[in-house]
């Protein structure tokens, strides 16, 4: 893709809207433009009122590369946002609003090497994408995703996960299941029995969440140098 079509804004339909949580649903954009990302990728989005005021946030994919033609945004609905609130409250079907990207190529998982997944809250979104993208091209490279929720309710797109990953509940679980804080008794073990060549990890949540996930892989033995973070708030 070149970078003058990321730079460029286009138009995305919204076409579909599935509740996630209590409090966040994804939303699915008909892009008939859209040039194709990398999983862990994000956009800018904006919106625009009648009166001509302009509001844009930056959002992380959560579709894989293979859903051509379309992406895919999992949104908090935030307590007092502008953007958020729009789109649980307002938008429906058929409603239009403009996006541009794919943005960083940082955070980004082209599916080349082992990815070690380490997220919080909707933290978890663009490491959803490489999960996706995995899935669909049946890649033999190892993957492992660590998703730390409050409680299973709020555990983003937990129909979709499998034996790759391991949820972490902070403040109630199934029976049987510890409630706590991610911790090294969650990170260490995949660390001692890492693949050939080890992990790349991948840590996205809140600038808390995102130290402490850092520091736990590090303490575990993780290079620095290989731990891509990606924070949010």
């Amino acid at each position: 893709m070149s970078e003058r079509a990321a730079a460029e804004w286009q138009t995305a339909t919204l076409t579909e809207v599935r509740r996630e949580t209590p409090y966040t649903s994804t939303f699915r954009f008909a892009v008939p433009a859209w040039q194709g990302h990398l999983p862990g990728q994000h956009l800018m989005l904006r919106l625009t009122a009648e009166d001509g005021y302009t509001a844009q946030r930056h959002y992380s994919i959560a579709s894989p590369p293979e859903d051509s033609g379309h992406i895919e945004l999992t949104l908090d609905h935030v307590e007092g946002g502008e953007v958020s609130g729009w789109f649980h409250t307002v938008a429906e079907p058929g409603d239009e609003i403009e996006v541009r990207g794919p943005l960083s190529g940082f955070f980004a998982w082209p599916g080349d090497r082992p990815a070690l997944l380490i997220g919080a809250g909707s933290g978890v979104v663009p490491l959803m994408s490489m999960v996706r993208h995995h899935r669909a091209h049946g890649l033999s490279v190892p993957l492992r995703l660590l998703v730390s929720a409050r409680s299973p309710e709020d555990l983003i797109y937990a129909r979709e996960f499998g034996a790759e990953t391991t949820p972490v509940f902070t403040r109630s679980a199934p029976q049987g299941v510890p409630v706590g804080r991610m911790a090294a008794a969650h990170v260490a073990p995949l660390l001692a029995a890492q693949p050939e060549g080890g992990w790349e990890a991948y840590v996205c949540g809140s600038n808390a969440f995102a130290e402490h996930a850092s520091r736990l892989l590090v303490e575990a033995g993780q290079p620095v140098d290989r731990i891509r973070i990606e924070r949010f708030g």
